[in-house]
């Protein structure tokens, strides 16, 4: 039978359960004012975020050419990319990046030019770790920022597609990384261990890259477990009810340092590919993703007499998904004219790579501000995040 409604039992029943959820409400109230890490995004949004670096250096005048600036074609002179798909007045995408265009044009990519870390030299090594720490200098600190934004958040889990933890993701016990069995008894920590050694010295480190790929990649007889595989698996994972929030794939071979051209044109295919991966694998989750391809540095504005590019300072970085404010061009650019380059020789860093960061982790991932500054990037307080990216 139903409860009578003029039952003083029922009544006393639901004073209490108005009582409790009274309670309950400023409890919780207390938490958040208590423990800023716990947010209200964190506790309902379903949000996604995943970075995608690219080790090595990119060159984004070549990704991004400024076909209509006139200094662009007098540096690069027969490396200078023909035919670009032009996507405003200014710049356009290598034509390699047919997929990627369409993102574009359907208002979910954003480039963003001029940016860079804090570390502003030319080392690998330095730049990547500055990169990955979230602080100011390389080796400010021992974990990274994706770990330290773990671990603020409540209980949230991040899922890096690498070989081994990634620096940027260690910091958490809620952080994993999962890797293709290697059908050779090929320890990737050694494979790691040994790339120093060749990188100094642009032709060995081509062919470590390339034999590291054939020794330690190869997955069921498909080929080499490239980027495009571990952008869609990182997703694929992401994109299931209770997946990670937080997600880091990673890349090598893009240091250009001769014939940068058909290399250049392969492995921007395969971004391309990675990105379309990207989205179908997050299937009905892309209106409330976010995907970040950043690199350690960019590369001279010039040419160097083997037709590549050398070590630079200012990049570029893509802010792709569903949850973009895209179809322009982000960032300040500064030119390429002989007094606006770095040093005369690169382009000039405008927009610091942890501004990007902090406005997706709060913005986006809904990690208090307080939280993102003095936690996940510390130091960083006087840097104001990058705005307007995110689509309302």
């Amino acid at each position: 039978m139903g409860r009578d409604n003029n039952d003083p039992g029922a009544a006393m029943s639901a004073l209490e359960r108005q009582r409790r959820g009274l309670l309950a409400g400023f409890g919780a109230s207390a938490l958040l004012t208590l423990f800023p890490r716990i947010t209200a995004a964190a506790g309902g949004a379903d949000t996604r975020f995943l970075l995608v670096l690219l080790r090595g250096g990119l060159d984004g005048l070549h990704l991004l050419p400024p076909y209509a600036e006139p200094a662009y074609a007098t540096l690069r002179r027969d490396g200078a990319v023909a035919d670009p798909i032009r996507i405003d007045g200014l710049f356009g995408l290598h034509p390699a990046m047919q997929q990627s265009a369409a993102m574009y044009r359907a208002g979910q990519l954003l480039p963003l030019v001029a940016v860079a870390p804090p570390y502003r030299q030319r080392s690998h090594f330095d730049a990547q770790d500055c990169l990955e720490n979230g602080t100011a200098t390389p080796n400010g600190a021992r974990d990274g920022w994706l770990g330290r934004c773990v671990r603020a958040m409540p209980s949230e889990s991040a899922l890096a597609v690498a070989a081994v933890m990634p620096l940027a993701m260690r910091g958490s016990d809620r952080a994993s990384n999962w890797w293709p069995p290697l059908p050779r008894p090929v320890d990737p920590q050694l494979l790691q261990q040994l790339q120093p050694l060749y990188a100094a010295d642009a032709r060995l480190s081509e062919t470590f890259e390339r034999s590291a790929a054939s020794a330690g990649m190869q997955r069921d007889g498909k080929g080499a477990f490239a980027l495009p595989e571990a952008m869609r698996v990182a997703a694929q994972r992401m994109g299931a009810a209770d997946g990670p929030r937080i997600g880091f794939v990673e890349d090598s071979g893009w240091d250009s340092h001769r014939n940068q051209a058909p290399q250049l044109q392969r492995k921007l295919a395969e971004l391309d590919q990675g990105l379309a991966a990207a989205r179908d694998g997050f299937g009905a989750l892309w209106p409330r993703t976010v995907v970040a391809v950043v690199t350690e540095f960019g590369r001279t504005a010039a040419l160097n007499g083997t037709e590549g590019t050398d070590h630079g300072t200012g990049g570029m970085a893509l802010l792709c998904g569903g949850a973009v404010r895209g179809g322009r061009i982000g960032g300040d650019w500064p030119g390429l004219g002989p007094s606006q380059l770095n040093e005369g020789r690169d382009l000039r860093a405008t927009t610091d790579l942890r501004a990007v960061f902090k406005s997706v982790l709060s913005e986006h991932l809904g990690l208090a501000e307080a939280a993102v500054e003095s936690r996940v990037f510390p130091g960083s307080r006087a840097l104001p995040p990058l705005r307007s990216w995110r689509r309302a």
